[in-house]
């Protein structure tokens, strides 16, 4: 398979969360349902924009939506998009040097790694650089 077929849908889904406004409003469907009238207020944004972000989210395949009357409910389209914006969080933490955490216990990861690098996850150079020069 080529690497453009492989990565390609994860790249869209990375692509739909790389913008603050939709990133929030991600986490806050993860949570739970809302309309986009609340999701415009917990975005501080007005409904016709944060119609256009969820238009990418769907789009992308991240959230569903639901029709009652006159208003639209959308909410998370898989509940792995929770565990999904955990790691982000995780993640990001880690590069910016705010979380130092240990590798998962993996067997696979613990193998792989040096006797004096296991336990404690390496920081990324970036991270070491921005706490270095603190």
């Amino acid at each position: 398979m080529e690497a453009q077929e492989q990565f390609g849908p994860v790249v869209d889904v990375l692509k739909a969360l790389a913008e603050a406004t939709r990133l929030r409003l991600v986490w806050a469907l993860a949570q739970r349902e809302h309309s986009v009238g609340e999701l415009a207020e917990l975005v501080g944004a007005n409904v016709a924009a944060v119609s256009q972000h969820l238009a990418r989210l769907r789009d992308a395949g991240l959230v569903a939506s639901r029709r009652d009357g006159t208003r639209i409910f959308y909410r998370a389209a898989t509940p792995h998009l929770a565990a999904l914006l955990e790691q982000v969080v995780v993640v990001g933490g880690h590069v910016t040097g705010e979380l130092d955490l240990p590798l998962p216990s993996a067997p696979a990861f613990a193998a792989a790694l040096p006797a004096e690098g296991r336990g404690r996850a390496a920081r990324p150079r970036a991270a070491q650089a921005r706490t270095a020069g603190a």
